[in-house]
């Protein structure tokens, strides 16, 4: 009988769910789901320095939102835990100790400027960086002494020299590495936390992990793990399948950093040209909207560090810069649906085998198989994406829409989420044809807000008020609607087409006035239904509004 597939996601808490880490976890949970098998999720913290609170629960929420279910892991827990590794530490050091006891790792003492020196030497050379393994392993004793001298306390794994590794990869056959030319690598940090060259393999043998599917990225830590793996007498190590490469559209590989790096380009750019500019960058204010101390936000220009993610957002909401999404809370907050992120990232370097694409979460588990895994780097196409989301907003039914749309509001936090349930499966039918969520809340906005929160736009106000008979148009508008006991989108549609056919003019040209005085802008739900939903009295309360503004512009 087939052993029973089990697969896991394991990421390490520094930073927000990447599109890439999120393919990731999509490929081991539907060959999961598809084989029947055991998906688990498990947290590798052991980088006490990077780690963030924000980052674990944001993970853990993107992938709750994205549908993605664990059967073992945070908050579902199970047989094989504990599910972080920062309170595996008695495990690890037992397998640690093991590998001590029989000469297959061994203790070292050297400091970051020691190892600095080493490398350097080897550059001189030009020559490969290989750590120098010492004829005689140090002992306790050598322990304790270098420990009371102040000095880092690590221990390195012994890589079996003069010998070929092969990597038996589902996605690229196999792969040879020659083991002289990869070194003795650090297996527990001076901390007293293991890397995760070795954390990870210990957990795979205990939770009994039999696919590790990840990027090509992890390729080069897969001999050394094979090899702890042997050392360890864990038998057969799993499977292994190396993702291809996700670019941008700008040719690069798709980075966690664009975000931040977009907005050290903006606060250098607005800086740059601040003599320049009638409005300075207020680093004062800066340092305020991202919670960071002035040092901080100077190292952070100076590409030094690298704030949480919430920093980089709120720096970025002050200064009005959009930053590209590159996390899945960027796509949620851009209005993407759970199904079009699963359609679209399970489509990045596989492929069903025939010439579907649009397809349902059911679909892609059912077909999903490892062999079509593909080695070639896959496009992040952000055109191809929303043409994606168009079709899931299409596709989805009512009642899932309107949750999903509700949610998007709350997260958001709108005005538009005070609409009742009718009210926004209204303005949801309004909007077919909608590209995203953030489109829908857009066009609608304008009903919800009060009268003195209606910015206007400067260009609509100049072409549809300013030029031609606009303000005219608008003010024979008010005198009909005045008239009206109550206005219905009936009322509106033959009032506006009347007027138009009397003026010999086309529909927008009397419409466009009314939209730009209600809304501030060219762009709202349809004319005839928003006046209904606005209401008499906040339509002509607008309208008055907007006289008042456009008699101001006119005269400057």
């Amino acid at each position: 009988m087939p052993e029973k597939v089990v697969t896991r996601f394991a990421p390490s808490p520094t930073g927000y769910l990447h599109v890439g880490g999120a393919r990731t976890v999509l490929f081991n949970w539907l060959y999961a789901r598809r084989m029947g098998g055991t998906f688990i999720l498990r947290i590798e913290d052991t980088d006490q320095k990077r780690n963030t609170p924000t980052a674990i629960r944001q993970v853990i929420e993107d992938l709750r939102w994205l549908g993605i279910d664990w059967d073992e892991g945070p908050e579902v827990k199970g047989p094989n835990g504990p599910y972080f590794q920062s309170q595996r530490r008695e495990i690890y050091d037992k397998y640690i100790k093991k590998l001590i006891d029989e000469q297959k790792a061994y203790w070292c003492f050297e400091t970051l400027e020691e190892l600095d020196a080493l490398r350097k030497e080897a550059e001189a050379q030009k020559k490969n960086f290989i750590y120098p393994r010492p004829k005689e392993f140090p002992d306790e004793s050598d322990v304790k002494k270098a420990a009371a001298q102040g000095k880092p306390v690590t221990v390195r794994f012994a890589m079996p020299e003069d010998e070929s590794i092969i990597v038996e990869d589902i996605v690229r056959g196999q792969v040879r590495f020659e083991a002289s030319e990869l070194g003795d690598f650090i297996i527990l940090k001076s901390d007293g936390f293991p890397t995760y060259n070795f954390a990870c393999v210990v957990d795979d043998y205990l939770m009994k992990v039999t696919h590790i599917i990840r990027g090509q990225e992890h390729l080069m830590n897969t001999p050394g793990q094979q090899e702890l793996w042997k050392a360890l007498g864990f038998g057969e190590p799993p499977k292994y399948a190396h993702m291809s490469v996700t670019i941008s559209e700008g040719g690069g590989k798709l980075s966690k950093r664009e975000r931040p790096k977009a907005l050290r380009k903006a606060i250098k750019a607005g800086e740059d040209s601040a003599t320049r500019m009638a409005d300075k960058i207020d680093r004062q204010k800066l340092t305020e909207a991202g919670n960071l101390s002035a040092d901080e936000l100077e190292s952070f220009i100076k590409g030094k560090a690298m704030p949480d993610m919430p920093s980089v957002d709120a720096m970025a909401e002050y200064l009005g810069v959009r930053l590209p999404e590159i996390n899945i809370v960027d796509f949620f907050n851009s209005g993407y649906l759970p199904e079009t992120m699963v359609n679209f990232l399970a489509l990045l370097g596989w492929n069903p085998g025939d010439e579907r694409e649009i397809m349902s979460v059911k679909e892609l588990t059912d077909c999903f198989d490892l062999s079509r895994l593909t080695k070639s780097n896959s496009l992040f196409d952000r055109q191809k994406l929303m043409a994606f989301n168009t079709e899931h907003i299409k596709m989805a039914g009512k009642e899932k829409l309107l949750q999903h749309f509700k949610k998007y509001l709350k997260i958001t936090e709108s005005p538009v989420l005070s609409a009742s349930d009718e009210q926004l499966k209204r303005i949801i039918k309004l909007c077919e044809g909608a590209r995203t969520l953030a489109d829908i809340e857009r066009k609608s906005r304008f009903l919800f807000i009060g009268d003195d929160q209606i910015q206007y736009d400067d260009k609509a106000v100049k072409k549809v008020l300013l030029k031609g008979d606009g303000i005219n148009t608008l003010k024979t508008i008010r005198s009909k609607i005045e008239t009206q006991a109550q206005i219905t989108a009936q009322y509106t549609e033959n009032m506006l087409r009347g007027l138009a056919e009397e003026k010999q003019v086309g529909l927008g040209k009397v419409a466009q006035p009314l939209r730009v005085a209600i809304c501030g802008s060219t762009i709202s739900t349809p004319i005839f239904d928003s006046i209904e939903m606005l209401g008499k009295e906040k339509t002509l309360s607008r309208i008055d509004n907007t006289m008042v503004i456009v008699q101001g512009k006119a005269v400057t």
